[in-house]
């Protein structure tokens, strides 16, 4: 089933509008990719305008960088410490944007977005950054 991402019914006053047409497909989303921890796996998406959207449904390895030396290394997810965008997401251990994942080397926040990029790029958090 779709989702649909077109105009909402509600004004800013809170009226409910009248539409003056139904939906159109090109008004149509998606439900969310929740990336886990596991074996790699992706999905390639046709976009509009016959682009593709890789999709990534399970991550083992995230390319991450030191700031200090600039250096980036492809480490293995150990598990995710937290995520802001849902307090839930940390506990299920799903990866987006903004997350909090252990690595091999250390604690990294995800800059990436996993769900529509197919790649864990983050940036490898300093022990007077998390204080």
């Amino acid at each position: 089933m779709g989702v649909w991402h077109g105009p909402s019914r509600r004004l800013p006053t809170g009226a409910l509008r009248k539409l003056a047409r139904k939906k159109r497909k090109y008004e149509m989303g998606r439900p969310p990719v929740e990336t886990t921890i596991g074996e790699e796996k992706r999905k390639v998406v046709r976009a509009r305008g016959g682009n593709i959207k890789v999709k990534l449904l399970q991550a083992t390895y995230a390319n991450v960088s030191d700031p200090k030396t600039g250096i980036t290394k492809k480490v293995k997810i150990l598990k995710v410490i937290e995520n802001p965008a849902n307090r839930d997401y940390s506990r299920r251990g799903i990866i987006t944007k903004g997350a909090i994942v252990k690595t091999e080397i250390g604690d990294a926040v995800v800059t990436s977005r996993p769900g529509q990029d197919g790649v864990v790029n983050a940036v490898l958090i300093s022990e007077e950054t998390k204080e």
